[in-house]
């Protein structure tokens, strides 16, 4: 399913780039895929082989009137080879390949207890440096890291944690 939601996520991401629609897109994207979300009814209708395919497509073209003609074309090719379901891993795929292009880059840094603004901003603006990428960076406190941090740079985890050297320091026991 993965493999398939990147082939969708590409072509509509290749077509909204070629014509210059990419933001436009997106949003309409991610508003279909959490409105989807959030009712079980139209995944039903959406998901179900019960509903034929042409019902599927009137109901579509009746919630998305004033939605941009490549987007619904693009729902209505996923209706017709009954691929709704994979809408929501298209979307996180859709939004990997955005932020690729744009050279943005997710950082999550996680702490025992909360850091200075100032000192993860700092932390954002040399990844940046570094990787040559935009960072969008968020923080959270997790008490269970004990002290030190964990940094998530788009698939690589830096674990800088106590926790994480506890662990290690408890493998290294057991095999002793």
């Amino acid at each position: 399913m993965e493999e398939i939601a990147e082939v969708y996520a590409r072509s509509l991401f290749e077509v909204a780039e070629q014509l210059g629609k990419l933001d436009v897109i997106r949003e309409q994207l991610a508003a279909f895929a959490e409105a989807l979300a959030g009712d079980q009814q139209l995944q039903v209708f959406f998901f179900s082989p019960y509903f034929t395919v042409e019902e599927q497509k009137e109901g579509l073209g009746r919630m998305l009137e004033d939605a941009d003609p490549n987007f619904v074309n693009f729902l209505e090719v996923l209706i017709e080879h009954r691929r709704m379901p994979v809408l929501f891993r298209v979307r996180t795929e859709f939004e990997a390949l955005h932020d690729k292009s744009q050279q943005l880059l997710a950082v999550k840094l996680t702490s025992a207890t909360e850091l200075d603004p100032e000192l993860v901003a700092s932390l954002g603006r040399r990844i940046g440096e570094q990787t040559g990428s935009e960072v969008t960076l968020s923080s959270e406190v997790d008490p269970s890291v004990i002290g030190g941090i964990v940094l998530r740079v788009g698939n690589f985890i830096l674990d800088a944690s106590i926790r994480a050297r506890l662990e290690q320091l408890r493998r290294e026991v057991a095999q002793a």
